[in-house]
């Protein structure tokens, strides 16, 4: 996966704090800190890496595979929470039982 720059707007105080991570020797750089930060943060909020992953299903951007990954659920799981929230599942997409049961019935 390759890298991209981002950019955000923060107070003072906070842009000095991120800047004196490095200073301090806990991290080498800003972006090692803010990538620590953000995987710290999306690991402990469970409802956030739910939208998250079902935002980027409906606008596409992700297989449900990968939706199940960031979402940390099961397929059956992350199947209801989308159907829930309205997002129509993509047809194909399914558990590997499932995608096993439609390749039988392909010469059937």
């Amino acid at each position: 996966m390759t890298a991209k720059n981002i950019s955000f707007t923060a107070p003072e105080l906070l842009k000095m704090e991120i800047e004196a991570t490095a200073n301090i020797g806990y991290y080498d750089n800003k972006s090692e800190f803010l990538r620590d930060a953000t995987r710290t943060l999306l690991a402990s909020r469970r409802d956030l890496r739910i939208a998250i992953a079902c935002e980027l299903y409906k606008k596409e951007k992700i297989s449900l595979g990968k939706a199940v990954e960031i979402a940390d659920v099961n397929y059956e799981e992350i199947k209801k929470i989308l159907v829930e929230r309205g997002i129509t599942i993509k047809r194909g997409s399914g558990t590997v039982e499932d995608m096993k049961n439609r390749a039988k019935n392909i010469g059937a």
